[in-house]
């Protein structure tokens, strides 16, 4: 692997809404109901983005050793525009998938995913449950370097051509 990285997921009740500035204490009623206040990466909203963004090059190889903390939600592990080379559920290498797109993660648990960057741009990480977006849990991975058209070309009629 040219970079590794690692992220967990986790969900946070409190009493404030979502967004309140200050410290917020947690809240069991919440909890005991699951309904978070937040969803993170790495313990904070914007924790992935921004000066704190997973950087790579075209070309590379990348792996994300990915975790969810909970306490209490399932994530739906994705990568906005990319496929997962190889997957291995529940982190353990004996078992390997490969082409995946989402991969499901309990509470709990962990999984590591590989994957080829071919293209330049950001990539967001997100839970496919995407409403949970709104609500903190969203990573940027920035690929740079140069374009290449056999991926990707964009057409003179205003979509996309994807190269096979």
């Amino acid at each position: 692997m040219d970079k590794e990285f690692y992220v967990m997921q986790g969900d946070l009740y409190t009493s404030h809404p979502f967004g309140t500035k200050g410290h917020h204490e947690y809240n069991p009623d919440k909890a005991a109901d699951e309904l978070p206040t937040y969803y993170t990466f790495n313990g904070s909203v914007g924790a992935l983005t921004g000066e704190h963004k997973m950087a790579v090059a075209v070309g590379q190889t990348v792996r994300v050793y990915f975790g969810v903390g909970g306490p209490n939600k399932v994530s739906s592990f994705h990568v906005i525009g990319e496929i997962f080379d190889k997957v291995y559920s529940e982190g353990s290498t004996n078992t390997v998938k490969q082409n995946v797109q989402t991969t499901p993660v309990p509470a709990g648990g962990a999984t590591i995913v590989d994957f080829k960057v071919n293209y330049p741009g950001k990539y967001l990480l997100v839970d496919h449950a995407l409403s949970r977006a709104a609500k903190g849990l969203a990573g940027s991975l920035e690929v740079t370097g140069k374009a290449d058209a056999t991926v990707y070309k964009a057409s003179d009629k205003g979509h996309a051509d994807m190269a096979h």
